[in-house]
């Protein structure tokens, strides 16, 4: 994923935040032939696949280069919901990185034929004028899992994939109290803000979080939520260490 032109500034990929929608029409679009209808709304697990217009292939994530698993610079298939969602994230996810870090330059991953789900494996940044993967999906480390709170500020369920990839469907966020969401919980406690870590006691853990940082004190409110996977998102990333 590395790529010798100048990094973008990071102010241009933080008004992502602001004008989502604009954003979400840079690069290439390509409109996804007429035969390829979109299918019906289809539950899978405890997600649900929405139906809309037909996916579009998408070069960018706002000003990051979007490239497929293989290295197929060509960009995905995804929905426009999703592709617009996916922009806010990544203006968020930048703007609560150390100020070492450019805006992402390149974004790794895979979608589904329908366009509905993106499956994040790589972020690269540059630190100076060196390209760097910071979170990669084969890592397990606190970028990782900063990474995985940032996509839970964004998106209503995350879930992780064979070989650590981080995958997402279009929707509000917000606690909903799904495994995924209570285990997440537990373990970057223990992972990145040094608590005990105890499944049963995710609540109690993510409740003293939030006193340390300030925030509101129920992780399961829309605010708690909100403000402990960005906390947990600065932590990680290292942007800030809450002493």
């Amino acid at each position: 994923m590395t790529d010798q032109s100048p990094p973008f500034p990071r102010r241009r990929l933080l008004a992502g935040a602001a004008a989502t929608s604009a954003l979400a029409a840079v690069g290439t679009t390509v409109l996804a032939p007429a035969g390829h209808a979109a299918p019906a709304t289809v539950p899978t697990g405890t997600e649900t696949i929405r139906s809309g217009p037909a996916p579009a292939v998408r070069d960018r994530i706002a000003t990051a280069r979007l490239i497929a698993a293989d290295g197929d610079p060509a960009g995905l298939r995804l929905r426009t919901d999703l592709h617009e969602r996916l922009t806010a994230w990544l203006a968020f996810w930048s703007a609560n990185s150390p100020p070492s870090w450019s805006a992402p330059v390149a974004v790794r991953g895979t979608a589904t034929l329908g366009g509905d789900a993106f499956t994040l494996l790589a972020v690269e940044v540059r630190r100076g004028e060196t390209p760097v993967e910071v979170f990669t999906a084969a890592r397990s480390d606190a970028v990782h899992r900063a990474t995985e709170a940032s996509l839970h500020h964004h998106f209503p369920t995350v879930r992780r994939s064979v070989g650590g990839g981080l995958r997402v469907v279009d929707g509000s966020p917000g606690f909903t109290g799904a495994t995924e969401q209570t285990a997440f919980v537990a373990e970057v406690c223990r992972d990145l803000w040094g608590t005990a870590g105890r499944s049963a006691d995710w609540r109690g853990e993510a409740g003293r979080v939030l006193t340390r940082t300030g925030g509101p004190a129920d992780v399961t409110a829309r605010s708690g939520w909100a403000a402990f996977t960005r906390s947990t998102l600065r932590i990680g990333l290292g942007a800030e260490s809450y002493q």
